[in-house]
């Protein structure tokens, strides 16, 4: 049984700051081995239900933020950015079962440091009319790849996103947000063992949990935090610009179109 884990930083228990995600926050440190510790957690349980190979895709920011010496010795890891598949990258068909470990709430919505892939400029995504964030395009990227997500671990409001998109989904539920950079936060020892025990029992009944599809043809609109942003972006010629903020293009594939996504983010990223 081969495990995806994708992890992100900012649904770690005790992680509640830009000083614990920001490369050059005074707290990053404290929050990498707190991140590398709860991934290990995720891979101690998957191998107790029976897992023969486990990957984990670093997903946070420059996607360098595991340390490799704490890392379990029967994980391998993908470290660095870019990435073709971003937050997942290495996922693809011979996996059985995907966990989004460290996820957070989409940006607009209640939830601890929510934001969607760039704080700084995205302000929605919009798929097929439905508003996304990274639970649910990480989740179809997977499903693209008919891999299920199983397991979400993070705060409350994500836990809720998720289960929203794939009812019959894990989670763990490690923090509860009071507000954006304030939350209720188990104590790792606690935090560790319900993950753990929420793989196990996420991978015993991964054949309940059907990977998450979003059907196309794909009709995306993305808005940004203001129109400086959507004027840098205009430049990839697929996308039209339907209001001063907001670019809409089209697809026929699922991951083609995350890849003009990411593209039109770094674009615009590029002021």
């Amino acid at each position: 049984m081969k495990v995806f884990i994708s992890a992100d930083m900012e649904g770690v228990a005790g992680v509640v700051h830009q000083e614990h995600t920001g490369r050059d926050g005074r707290e990053h440190d404290r929050a990498r081995r707190l991140m590398t510790e709860e991934v290990n957690a995720a891979v101690e349980g998957a191998l107790e239900a029976g897992a023969t190979e486990i990957l984990v895709n670093d997903s946070h920011g420059t996607m360098r933020n595991l340390i490799p010496e704490l890392l379990h010795s029967e994980a391998e890891y993908i470290i660095g950015s870019p990435k073709l598949l971003a937050m997942m990258q290495g996922v693809d068909e011979s996996f059985d079962a995907a966990i989004l470990l460290g996820h957070h709430a989409r940006m607009g919505q209640p939830g601890i440091l929510n934001h969607s892939f760039s704080g700084r400029v995205v302000r929605n995504i919009k798929i097929n009319g439905v508003d996304y964030g990274e639970i649910g395009i990480n989740a179809a990227i997977a499903g693209a790849f008919d891999v299920p997500t199983i397991l979400v671990t993070g705060c409350q409001y994500a836990g809720a996103e998720a289960a929203e998109l794939i009812p019959s989904i894990e989670t763990a539920i490690v923090k509860k947000t009071v507000n954006r950079i304030t939350a209720q936060n188990l104590s790792p020892a606690k935090s560790q063992a319900l993950i753990k025990g929420r793989v196990i029992s996420a991978l015993e009944k991964r054949g309940e949990i059907k990977p998450f599809k979003i059907e196309g043809p794909y009709t995306v609109e993305l808005s940004y935090v203001h129109a400086g942003f959507a004027d840098a972006a205009e430049v990839l010629p697929i996308v039209e610009k339907i209001s001063p903020d907001t670019h809409r293009f089209q697809s026929d594939d699922f991951i083609t179109t995350f890849r003009y996504i990411r593209s039109l983010i770094s674009l615009a990223s590029s002021i």
